[in-house]
């Protein structure tokens, strides 16, 4: 009796997708896209009732879908006594009224899902900084088009955040409110920029575990540093960026970092919203992406990773793909590679291999050295703590010996006071 209860309680919602010869790859609808889709309903809550796919050569200007189809899509809400219609692709506001007038329910484009999604999930106030900065950035331009999705305020899926009377009162409040979150953001970026500079001040390294949403990232954190992080399967677990400390081996110990994870379609808003949990990559010394083996659509999903990877990780960061549930697949359909490793994070296969290899990525180009430094130079023992890692100091008879991990460039300058070579 609860689980038929629970089921009337959840939004009923149809899945449309258009497939147009004009779209690029990322702005159509496949069936598989369409999966996803579905995958994010159940994320926020929903059941999804129907999917309807239709192959066009050029979007509606009006209906998108255009108004046969779209009437197909309201005897099918109707059949399913569906409570809601959910897009696959990015609508315009005036799609979203002229399809909503046809219809007759609430119409949602995939963007609001997730913004929806990220507004469920969000605990920090970091988190809730952010989303509301997206959500706010995503309605600014849809104010006209929003009709019933608007008047639903706090009655389900797409209505989480900010409220009708806000939304309605005008553009220009809007507007002041993204500037004051804008403000707020900046404030946490300056206080993870304090944090940053006193671990490059301490040498720690800064490892970041990046990949497509679901692919075990949170799980995989939690096998290394026993985080305690939830780690379901659904997507948009994390939102929230989490840091601990991993000693890798008895010479190194980096700050590894969970991240929010990466979906096709991302909306722009969202990236931007997020920058300041995801500039954590920009100053990554290395990123571990991890990449769910099982998945079927495992290629589409690492180039959508290695997209965003490349618009906001520095350039030339090393990185490390961890083939995640490789218990769930055949050797052979794991790539080798001198970047690749092969592992079960919830299993706990593979963690050795992984760790020699992240000490051998954050290793690579630099000696591992002990010096014997005058005490006329002892000045450079500072120069070491901010520019290289510094395992050991002691103050001897003969001159200061440092026990260092150093670049190319200094370990030709110390080169003359080099004692050993670990």
């Amino acid at each position: 009796m609860e689980e038929l209860h629970n089921e009337t309680l959840q939004e009923r919602a149809v899945l449309v997708g258009l497939n147009a010869d004009c779209f690029t790859k990322e702005q159509t609808a496949t069936d598989q896209t369409l999966e996803e889709l579905e995958a994010l309903l159940e994320t926020a809550g929903g059941f999804c009732t129907g999917k309807i796919l239709q192959n066009r050569h050029a979007p509606d200007a009006h209906s998108f879908i255009g108004e046969g189809k779209a009437i197909e899509v309201k005897m099918l809400v109707e059949a399913t006594a569906s409570t809601m219609v959910v897009f696959d692709n990015e609508l315009s506001p005036g799609n979203i009224r002229a399809l909503e007038e046809i219809i007759g329910v609430t119409v949602l484009d995939r963007s609001a899902l997730i913004l929806d999604i990220f507004a469920q999930r969000a605990k920090t106030r970091e988190g809730r900084l952010q989303v509301e900065l997206a959500q706010y950035k995503y309605l600014l331009p849809r104010l006209s088009g929003m009709g019933k999705s608007l008047s639903r305020q706090g009655g389900g899926i797409g209505t989480r955040g900010p409220g009708e009377t806000q939304l309605e009162s005008d553009r220009r409040h809007i507007r002041e409110r993204i500037s004051r979150l804008q403000t707020e953001l900046e404030q946490v970026r300056q206080v993870r920029g304090v944090q940053r500079q006193r671990r490059m001040k301490n040498s720690v390294p800064v490892v970041a575990i990046v990949g497509y949403t679901n692919a075990g990232k949170s799980t995989l954190l939690n096998r290394l540093t026993d985080a305690g992080i939830p780690a379901n399967n659904r997507l948009f677990d994390t939102l929230d960026t989490t840091s601990r400390q991993l000693r890798v081996s008895d010479n190194l110990e980096v700050v590894l970092s969970d991240t929010v994870g990466f979906i096709a379609k991302l909306p722009h808003h969202l990236v931007e919203a997020f920058q300041a949990t995801l500039e954590e990559l920009q100053y990554a010394d290395l990123l571990l992406h991890v990449i769910d083996s099982a998945d079927p659509e495992r290629q589409e999903h690492i180039a959508v990773v290695e997209k965003l990877i490349s618009q906001l990780a520095k350039p030339g960061t090393p990185v490390l793909q961890c083939y995640n549930k490789a218990d769930l697949v055949s050797p052979e359909e794991i790539p080798v590679g001198e970047d690749v490793v092969a592992i079960s994070a919830k299993q706990g296969y593979g963690m050795d291999r992984l760790l020699q290899a992240v000490e051998k990525a954050l290793d690579n180009g630099r000696h591992h050295i002990v010096v014997r430094l005058p005490y006329a130079m002892g000045g450079l023992v500072d120069t070491l703590h901010s520019s290289a890692r510094v395992n050991h100091v002691e103050y001897t008879p003969e001159g200061i010996e440092v026990e260092t991990v150093v670049d190319a460039i200094l370990y030709g300058k110390l080169r003359a006071y080099i004692i050993k070579e670990c």
